[in-house]
């Protein structure tokens, strides 16, 4: 894999902002899928124990939505709710049975906070976890080996490069070498070992960046840019980098586009059928789920929320060789 992309970056560093055709897809890999019972956007989704979890973001006219909802492949619902207000722009990742809601900003005051509230999904229970080192919201998280990884969002005075690990154990955080420019609203997963981030922005600035943290070498690489964009949905799927969603703030546009990271650069893969902003992409068994979001183009973090809920799913067996990433 880690050739593979490699090689991507040679060929694409060349191409920033352009995307290869894909070939001819035998019919289409999406289909709608359950509707959520409360729409939301800039908000979080996981998945856990074989379900997905939708938190916090914003509903109808902006309002905070605090019902967390579970997703068992057939139905969605009500599972618990938010401790306190509500956030929107918050980050989400899972240890274990134990989802992590990081930071966001409080949707009534509109200011950043540094909570962390932990959810065991067993118990049913919501707990604290140490806080942020400071507040921000509209960042991202992942999870390696070492913990829950935290990069870019902003506060209420700047974008922020930050990136900050927590560590479970010892329920600490500590900084980490920053992202290579200041970022709010980027897609993140994790590809071999090692910590993608795509997209992004700053005001009204889209990023197209790729960028690669190497926790062995503790430094960013350059990967293959994308057309700029921010609020886009990132997972590693059929062992391959996708890309789904977001929004232009230069064309003013909610984006459909699925972008899967090939050997050769980047190609365009059958939209989605609904273009979303906050296009929050999840893997449960054998599908991407795309999960609310919002079709109307807006720069705040309080984007009005949909309901949508939309699956890709694709034979990854059939895939041309060439297309194929193995895992």
């Amino acid at each position: 894999m880690l050739r593979a992309l490699a090689k991507a970056a040679a060929v694409a560093l060349g191409l920033a902002g352009c995307t290869l055709a894909s070939p001819t897809e035998r019919g289409t890999p999406w289909s709608a899928a359950p509707s959520m019972h409360h729409g939301r956007a800039a908000h979080a989704v996981v998945a856990a124990g074989g379900a997905l979890y939708a938190l916090a973001g914003t509903g109808a006219r902006g309002a905070p939505v605090l019902v967390v909802e579970r997703f068992d492949g057939l139905q969605w619902h009500d599972e618990t709710r938010l401790p306190g207000r509500g956030v929107n722009a918050p980050a989400a990742a899972v240890l274990g049975n134990r989802i992590y809601l990081i930071g966001g900003f409080d949707t009534v005051s509109n200011v950043p906070v540094a909570s962390v509230h932990v959810y065991d999904t067993l118990t049913h229970a919501w707990s604290r976890a140490a806080p942020l080192p400071a507040p921000r919201g509209g960042h991202a998280a992942v999870v390696m080996e070492d913990g829950i990884h935290v990069i870019g969002g902003g506060n209420d005075r700047t974008t922020l490069a930050d990136h900050d690990v927590y560590d479970p154990r010892s329920d600490t955080w500590r900084a980490l070498p920053p992202l290579p420019r200041a970022e709010g609203s980027p897609a993140a997963t994790v590809l071999d070992g090692r910590l993608v981030a795509v997209g992004g922005r700053s005001g009204p600035a889209d990023f197209g960046a790729v960028d690669i943290y190497d926790p062995a070498e503790r430094r960013w690489l350059a990967g293959p840019p994308i057309e700029p964009r921010g609020t886009a949905g990132a997972v590693v799927y059929c062992g391959a980098l996708h890309v789904f969603g977001g929004e232009s703030q230069a064309r003013g546009q909610s984006l459909d586009d699925v972008l899967r990271l090939a050997p050769a650069g980047w190609q365009r893969m059958p939209p989605m059928p609904t273009g979303r902003n906050f296009a929050r992409a999840a893997v449960l068994g054998d599908a991407v789920y795309v999960v609310g979001g919002s079709p109307t183009p807006e720069p705040s973090h309080a984007s009005v929320g949909s309901a949508v809920v939309e699956r890709y799913r694709t034979a990854c067996e059939d895939m041309p060789n060439d297309r194929r990433q193995a895992p």
